[in-house]
This record gives C-alpha cells, sequence and structure tokens, in this order.
C-alpha cells in the first residue's frame, strides 16, 4: 500500500528524480508532469504537459498528497531576451496552471510546495540572508520576484503552501557540481574573482529530506530558506572541492576574464561573480536537523558514493 500520491511538476531533472527515488523509498507514490521522457530507472509514472496549459494531467492532482513544483528553464545559460522570456514564462506559467488545476479539484492535495530561490536576495556581500532579508537588485532578482509574486496571488483555501528558497543544491546526478567538478578535474578550479562572494550549498540529501518534510508537517507554511547553515566563500569552496577531487592548485580567473570563461561555458558572469550567505533561520527554529553541515563532509560524502 502507498502512503499517498505526489505529482512532482517539471519533475524530469537532477532535483526531480531525487526526489522520486527519495519518495518511493518513503512509500509513496509519484508521478511526474514533464515535456521530457523520464530516464530510464525512474521510479515514477511520466505524465506529459506543457507547464502552461489544462489537459488532462490536471485530473492526477485529484485527491493527492502533494504537489511538488520543480518546473523552470535553468538559468545557467545566456540572458537573452528569448532566454530570459524562457526563464520568466517557465516559471510564471508553471505556477498559474497549477494553481487552477488544484482549484478545479472536488478533493484538492494537501499541500503544494514551490520551489523558489535564494537569488532573490541578490549580491549579499557578507551580510547574513534570512527570510526577512529584504530582496536586492539584478537580472536574477526580478526573476525570482515574478516567481514569488505569482505563487502568492494563487488562492488554494483547502492547500496548505510552501515555498523554499533553494540554494546551490550538492549532488552527483547532475546540477551546478558536474560542471564544477569537470573544470577542477582540468585544473581549472580556481577561485573566480576575488573569491569572496558566498556560496550557499545544500547535500542532496538534505533537500530530499526538506521536501518530504514539507510534504508531511502541516504546520508548515510561507516561505523558508532552503541551504546549509554554513555558507563559504567562492574560494574555499573551489578549495575544499580541489581537495576532494585531489588538484592540489588551480589557477585563479581573474574577473575581467570571467565574462571570457563564461561566453565559452554559454553561462552569465552574474552566476560566478556574485553570491549570498543564505542562513536557515525559519527551518533552525521550527527544529529541522540537517545531516550535512560542513561542506567538507558533505563533498566527501557526495564523491565516495
Amino acid at each position: 500500500m502507498h502512503k499517498g500520491k505526489i505529482i512532482i511538476a517539471g519533475g524530469s531533472g537532477f532535483l526531480g528524480i531525487a526526489l522520486a527515488r527519495h519518495l518511493t523509498d518513503e512509500g509513496y507514490e509519484v508521478f511526474i508532469l514533464s515535456r521530457h521522457l523520464l530516464p530510464p530507472g525512474v521510479p515514477a509514472r511520466y505524465i506529459h504537459w506543457d507547464g502552461k496549459t489544462l489537459g488532462a494531467w490536471a485530473a492526477e492532482l485529484e485527491g493527492a498528497t502533494a504537489v511538488v513544483n520543480l518546473t523552470g528553464k535553468n538559468v545557467n545559460c545566456r540572458y537573452t531576451t528569448t532566454a530570459l522570456d524562457e526563464i520568466n514564462g517557465s516559471r510564471v506559467d508553471s505556477v498559474k496552471v497549477l494553481g487552477e488545476a488544484i482549484r478545479a479539484c472536488r478533493f484538492p492535495p494537501g499541500v503544494w510546495v514551490q520551489a523558489g530561490s535564494l537569488a532573490i536576495y541578490g549580491d549579499g556581500g557578507e551580510h547574513e540572508c534570512d527570510e526577512t532579508t529584504p530582496h536586492g537588485e539584478g537580472i536574477p532578482v526580478d526573476t525570482c520576484l515574478k516567481w514569488e509574486s505569482t505563487f502568492d496571488a494563487e488562492v488554494t483555501p483547502h492547500t496548505r503552501k510552501v515555498i523554499y528558497r533553494i540554494s546551490f543544491v550538492l549532488g552527483n546526478g547532475g546540477g551546478a557540481l558536474r560542471m564544477l567538478t569537470n573544470l577542477t578535474k582540468c585544473y581549472l578550479g580556481g577561485a573566480i574573482g576575488n573569491g569572496r562572494q558566498y556560496i550557499s550549498w545544500l547535500h542532496v540529501e538534505d533537500m530530499n529530506r526538506l521536501w518530504l518534510r514539507a510534504i508531511e508537517d502541516e504546520r508548515m507554511n510561507g516561505t523558508y530558506n532552503a541551504t546549509a547553515p554554513n555558507a563559504v566563500t567562492n574560494a574555499a569552496f573551489m578549495h575544499e572541492l580541489r581537495s576532494v577531487l585531489h588538484r592540489p592548485w588551480s589557477p585563479p580567473m581573474p574577473a575581467f576574464l570571467v565574462p571570457i570563461g563564461c561566453f565559452f561555458l554559454r553561462t552569465e558572469p552574474v552566476l560566478a561573480l556574485t553570491g549570498r550567505r543564505g542562513i536557515p533561520a525559519r527551518l533552525t527554529q521550527e527544529g529541522f536537523e540537517f545531516h550535512h553541515t560542513e561542506l567538507p563532509e558533505a563533498l566527501r560524502d557526495l564523491f565516495a558514493k
């Protein structure tokens, strides 16, 4: 017997597949809404959707335990007008259509757990950013504000709502860690710019536990920072990554060269040169215990698997 049905919208990527496996292990039946077929071996039922219009997929929300929305075009790209429209549209449209589908349910899901981003705080410098910190400025911030305001505007009287402002999730299955690992193995894993910009990070195991907590703990509501309690600088992060990959040294990347490197990697300098020092204030206050609180241990755990 399954504990319940959980819908993961936009769940065909790194975070969604990791979550599907975790929820299946916990006894749930998992359905993934995606525009793309699932890789072999993913323990979930695939349901096609386009992320913006109602369709047959909406019937699957009826009586579900939870909906988790991970939909959104990857921000690790060049910020052309077309790309930014896709980044913003994929987030806003998916939230709107899920809200519409939930309200149409006779027996709506118990909770809607929404992905957001710590990037809403902008370039935070040394300042510790908790859930009460004002938003920053810049293109990534504008995307986050559109995303969160759309989620806040969706009224679901019978469905609890939780949003996680997610940090840099560390896992072997993908994400930015895979790119940084490949660069470091090629002796290109030096500090970026002055190296003092902060990287807020979270082990994928703790991310999965946070999704599950939001699903099962009916006391949770509103906005949470999903990040480990000990953010590190870019220089410290790259040092620890080189250490676990047995690369004793890599040349730093001066700030004036970053745009050139980003051009070849088809990404934006702002993603490498800015950061924020996120802290999980609400999670800590509510008693959540992270399994991985220190970066060296978290990286060793991941690369030992």
